[in-house]
């Protein structure tokens, strides 16, 4: 008689996360590039935009792939959370990049340079640490990357500060306006990128 499990034979949670997260690096990288090569915007900024579809398909193959496991490598509702955050980082670096072509920027400032350096750093951080969700012995290893990440958040926090008091030196306020906004959905953007590394910690504390 066949046993029967109700384990999932191939679980896809970690191969999927860490699809999710690299997607999350590949956009940070070019919307770093797209700040400090100013052209071809329009090609740049939709290149980003497929990278957000291909984000949001991968975050309906976890959803959909949770409601079909009856038993999960680790918690559903982080599962979830996890999800809906690395989805969140990639909609505010897709949100930045579409207010650029938007607003017609002529050029980028320094401030959104280097907060999308930081970006960049904090997806890299968020790269080692999603592989190691896979085993259970590697998981403590994960809380490393989190301080670093929270870190870069407070550094972008600082960054984000000094944008904004720049801002009202003299700045005509059309720009005013706009830059508010694309400087936010980089604050944004930053502050998903810890969320994600809060719901690792987590993860860790209940599992590692």
């Amino acid at each position: 008689m066949p046993r029967f499990s109700i384990m999932p034979k191939e679980p896809k949670f970690f191969d999927l996360f860490e699809k999710s997260v690299d997607n999350v690096a590949v956009a940070a990288r070019e919307l770093s590039n797209l700040f400090e090569d100013y052209t071809n915007l329009q090609i740049k900024v939709a290149r980003i935009t497929e990278l957000e579809h291909q984000g949001d398909a991968i975050t309906h193959r976890i959803m959909e792939q949770l409601h079909r496991t009856f038993v999960t490598p680790i918690d559903r509702e982080d599962i979830a959370l996890l999800t809906e955050r690395l989805d969140d980082v990639m909609d505010f670096i897709e949100d930045a990049a579409n207010a650029m072509l938007l607003y017609r920027i002529e050029q980028p400032t320094t401030r959104a340079k280097e907060m999308a350096t930081i970006l960049v750093k904090m997806s890299n951080e968020l790269m080692e640490a999603v592989p190691r969700l896979r085993n259970r012995s590697k998981m403590k290893g994960i809380l490393g990357h989190c301080v670093e990440i929270n870190r870069l958040e407070n550094e972008a926090d600082a960054i984000a500060r000094l944008a904004l008091a720049e801002l009202f030196d003299g700045t005509p306020l059309p720009d005013v306006i706009k830059w508010r906004e694309i400087y936010e959905h980089l604050e944004n953007a930053v502050d998903k990128g810890e969320d994600v590394a809060n719901v690792l910690e987590g993860v860790v504390l209940k599992h590692g």
